[in-house]
């Protein structure tokens, strides 16, 4: 059954709320085998709503001990991208001081073992982008699958939550099917779904990013949990949240449409709200990303090839970072940031950071 869960939490008590958010999906869970934890770095820096907070991590690690796991059989992992620096991120975003604390290991998939995969559904463009077979991490098969994720927009799938989180899963060259993502994502779905006997996803709204994300945001306080094991739903719900139509969205309808996942879901229980808030959620553009579309939507497949795909593609790698890390963080999100860590949220961020 497609049921999506909202809770609303404080900084005080988001832990323990995570807890109790977890407990009726997790009774669901094998105890015999070891539990996938997926977490989200979209920015090697600490910017709000961006990547996975630590009060997600440890609410879930929590809960997991809690319902009877030992500390080794589970398992966070999270990879790098061509512009992120997966142990930094981790260090900055206190995961690792999480997974210390509670006496977990953090696996970066950096340093795991990559299979092929040949999937069993039918795939729509994964098997013609990647057609020596699609690598995946050895360590995530037959283990249930937490997807943890945040509450905000993107500039090529408008939403980005737990659907879109899996597209991590895969080796570095993923943006080579940045041209075909909402199909790309789909199919990543239909291998989710072959390959983890159980699937939760978990959507941190402490706070929400609104405008061109996943990284250069306009931030708010949404004090929002959710969770769901039909992802589609659950990204959908975040739709509605942030002031989109789910129903035009590529990925969800696509989803929909696959028999993945549904839009609406049968029930939507609410926890300490009376009502579903809706938030400002316009997408924006930055000149990054109106060059990347340009790229990938109105130039010919050739180009992106030659520009992205071969010796030369460094380039591109080079001139995001100095865009995001250096141009505007240094106009535009250095404020931000500074201004969040002076509210409450911000405050409880840094203490995991000590």
């Amino acid at each position: 059954m497609s049921n999506v869960t909202i809770y609303h939490t404080t900084p005080k008590t988001v832990v323990k709320d995570y807890q109790a958010l977890l407990q009726p999906f997790l009774k669901k869970f094998p105890k015999n085998k070891s539990v996938i934890i997926k977490l989200n770095l979209s920015w090697t820096k600490p910017y709000p709503a961006c990547s996975s907070p630590p009060w997600q991590l440890e609410g879930v690690i929590r809960s997991l001990l809690e319902s009877g796991y030992s500390p080794k059989q589970i398992v966070p992992v999270e990879n790098r991208t061509v512009v992120t620096d997966i142990d930094r991120g981790a260090q900055n975003h206190g995961w690792l001081q999480v997974c210390q604390r509670l006496g977990v290991k953090f696996q970066p998939l950096t340093q795991q073992k990559y299979i092929s995969y040949r999937p069993k559904s039918k795939m729509a463009v994964l098997n013609q982008i990647f057609p020596d077979g699609i690598l995946l991490p050895e360590v995530i098969f037959d283990k249930p699958l937490i997807s943890l994720c945040t509450l905000k927009t993107h500039v090529f799938t408008q939403v980005t939550g737990s659907v879109k989180n899996y597209f991590g899963m895969l080796n570095t060259r993923r943006h080579w099917a940045h041209r075909f993502i909402h199909e790309a994502i789909i199919d990543l779905l239909k291998i989710q779904q072959e390959i983890h006997p159980q699937i939760l996803g978990v959507m941190d709204g402490t706070v929400y990013g609104h405008g061109p994300g996943p990284r250069a945001m306009t931030w708010s306080e949404a004090n929002l949990l959710l969770a769901s094991q039909d992802e589609i739903a659950l990204d959908s719900a975040s739709a509605r949240i942030l002031g989109l139509n789910p129903n035009k969205i590529p990925f969800l309808k696509l989803g929909q449409k696959e028999k993945l996942g549904v839009i609406k879901p049968q029930q939507t229980k609410l926890v300490k709200l009376k009502k579903i808030p809706v938030f400002r959620g316009l997408v924006g553009e930055t000149f990054a990303s109106q060059g990347q579309k340009i790229i990938y939507h109105h130039s010919p497949l050739w180009l992106e090839k030659i520009l992205l795909q071969t010796v030369i593609a460094p380039w591109s790698y080079l001139a995001s970072k100095l865009y995001y890390d250096f141009f505007w963080y240094q106009l535009v999100g250095k404020k931000r940031v500074k201004k969040y860590f002076q509210t409450p949220w911000g405050k409880l961020f840094s203490t995991y950071q000590a």
